[in-house]
C-alpha cells in the first residue's frame, strides 16, 4: 500500500484533501517504472491510474507502418489514463516510460468511485485533462509550423519541467523517436545548441547549461503550454 510520502510525490494527490486521500489510499500501491517500458498499447482497458512521483512518461501516437510521434508528456504533476474518467475506459495512444522512476498506482474502480463523488478529485482530474489536451494540441501545431530546432527546445523544456536538476538521460535517437524527425535533425539541433553554450551533451546525458537561453530558442507553443498548466493547477504551479 502506499504511503502518505508516496502520495505527497505527486502533485495532483498532493492537492486532495484528507478526506478524499484517506479513501484512495487502500486501492494505491507504488511501483518502479524502468526506461522503455511499455504501461499500456492502443485500445488496452485502463484498470489503474498512474501517478508518476519521480518517473516521466510518454504518450505516443503510433502510424500503421511503425512510425510514432510523443504527443504528451506526464511526470509528478500529472497522471496516466484519463480515458477510464472521460468515458472512453481504454487508451488511444502507447504510454512509455521516457525516465525510469517511481508511481503511485491507483486501482481503476476506486478511482471512478471517488470521481463520481464529485469532490476535488473529480474537478482536478477534469482541470488536468484540459491542461493535458491543451499540451497535445500544441504539440500537433508545433510540429506541423515549427522548426526542428524549435521543436526540441520546446521538448527538452517540457521534460526538464519534469525533472529534478538540469541534468536528462536522453539519446539522440530517443529524442529523435520521440518528436517523429530524423537522428541527423537532432545531431544539428543539439550541436547548435551545444556551440551557444546552452546545453552539453555526453554518452546519453543532456545538461542545460542555460535555461533562458533554451527558453528563449523555444517556440511559442511551450510558454501556451505552461501557461495553461499554471492558469488550470494553480495548485501545482506552487510546488
Amino acid at each position: 500500500m502506499a504511503t502518505d510520502h508516496d502520495l505527497a510525490g505527486n502533485a495532483l494527490l498532493a492537492a486532495l484533501p484528507e478526506a478524499e486521500l484517506r479513501r484512495l489510499l487502500p486501492s494505491a500501491d507504488t511501483c518502479s517504472l524502468s526506461q522503455g517500458q511499455v504501461i499500456y498499447e492502443p485500445g488496452d482497458r485502463v484498470k489503474h491510474l498512474y501517478f508518476p512521483t519521480t518517473a516521466i512518461v510518454a504518450l505516443l501516437n503510433l502510424l500503421r507502418n511503425g512510425a510514432s510521434a510523443e504527443i504528451a508528456v506526464v511526470g509528478s504533476e500529472g497522471l496516466i489514463g484519463v480515458a477510464l474518467f472521460m468515458g472512453g475506459g481504454s487508451t488511444t495512444s502507447r504510454v512509455l516510460v521516457q525516465r525510469a522512476g517511481q508511481t503511485v498506482r491507483v486501482q481503476a474502480q476506486a478511482a471512478l468511485e471517488e470521481f463520481g463523488r464529485a469532490g476535488v478529485f473529480m474537478h482536478l482530474l477534469l482541470r488536468y485533462t484540459q491542461a493535458l489536451i491543451t499540451q497535445m494540441a500544441q504539440t500537433a501545431v508545433c510540429n506541423r509550423h515549427h522548426s526542428t530546432d524549435q521543436q526540441i527546445c520546446r521538448w527538452l523544456l517540457l521534460t526538464l519541467d519534469r525533472s529534478n536538476g538540469n541534468e536528462l538521460a536522453a539519446t539522440q535517437d530517443m529524442i529523435a523517436s520521440m518528436l517523429g524527425v530524423r537522428r541527423e535533425s537532432v545531431t544539428d539541433a543539439a550541436l547548435k545548441l551545444q556551440r551557444a553554450g546552452v546545453i552539453r551533451y555526453s554518452r546519453g546525458h543532456l545538461f542545460v547549461l542555460d535555461r533562458p537561453g533554451l527558453e528563449a530558442r523555444s517556440c511559442e507553443c511551450y510558454r501556451a503550454v505552461r501557461q495553461e498548466y499554471e492558469r488550470l493547477l494553480p495548485e501545482m504551479s506552487r510546488r
